[in-house]
């Protein structure tokens, strides 16, 4: 359930005149102003907490991984799987803007630190290849752990506008180095590394599709993928097919934290035969 986040008396003096401050705050902090300014009037219940904290971290508060930091009070266990739901198992439309505003910040896929140590550890004899990184926080948070990552996207955010992770004042345009993709040398991929997609466009995109099939033409044998099931919001069908036939997945992430309103797992697959 939620709680209150413990500030230091300067902080909270800090917060409280960006607060007073309303044409500041827009300016600094736009996406922030959005949030408070739209939540306030949207159904669902808050104590604060949830509020406090978004405000803080969002704002120049220490963290190493804000994004966990904001929502890991408001995650509830059910039925094995744990998910960002504020204690109401169908959650609220509060929580759904405070959603929109932390994927696009941040990423669309929540990095607890559980999935993290799984995916680091998987990973561990392994360069690590991301590809549709977006802004890059995920491997930012891996390589924290001292994991060995190299991210790409057809649109890095810090360079271009990327409709999924919009530039805005006062967030990061990028929080780890994200390449172009149409410089990915698929030549210099191998059996040495092992291929991340996290939240690969679905719908008709070809991406997700498109790069397994690369990965596999250049003897990758181990992927890691982050997404919904078939027929959700990653990763097109045929995508899902060519893994159920030429892949057996070999582990799940039982500790994975998701958004109440989304089905997304991590899964670890491995290349058949």
């Amino acid at each position: 359930m939620d709680v209150m986040l413990e500030l230091t008396a300067e902080r909270r003096a800090e917060l409280v005149a960006l607060l007073d401050d309303d044409q500041r705050l827009k300016a600094d902090y736009p996406k922030v102003a959005d949030y408070l300014d739209t939540s306030s009037r949207l159904a669902g219940s808050s104590d604060g907490g949830f509020d406090l904290r978004l405000l803080h971290y969002m704002t120049g508060g220490e963290s190493a991984n804000p994004y966990w930091d904001i929502v890991a009070p408001a995650v509830t266990e059910r039925a094995g799987r744990r998910h960002v739901d504020g204690g109401q198992p169908d959650g609220s439309a509060r929580l759904a803007y405070a959603q929109v505003t932390l994927q696009g910040a941040y990423a669309y896929a929540i990095p607890s630190p559980e999935t993290l140590r799984w995916i680091a550890g998987i990973c561990r004899d392994h360069q690590l290849l991301e590809v549709g990184a977006g802004r890059g926080y995920w491997a930012h948070q891996l390589a924290l752990l001292g994991v060995d990552v190299v991210a790409y996207d057809s649109r890095p955010p810090a360079d271009r506008h990327n409709v999924s992770f919009p530039a805005a004042p006062g967030q990061p345009d990028a929080w780890f180095e994200v390449a172009d993709a149409t410089g990915l040398d698929w030549h210099r991929v191998g059996s040495d590394q092992t291929l991340f997609l996290c939240w690969p466009p679905g719908w008709d995109d070809p991406m997700a599709l498109d790069t397994l099939r690369q990965f596999e033409a250049a003897g990758g044998r181990q992927l890691l993928f982050v997404g919904q099931p078939k027929g959700g919001m990653t990763g097109n069908n045929a995508f899902f097919d060519r893994l159920m036939a030429n892949w057996r997945l070999s582990e799940r992430d039982d500790a994975f934290v998701s958004w109440w309103n989304l089905k997304d797992v991590a899964e670890c697959w491995r290349l058949a035969g």
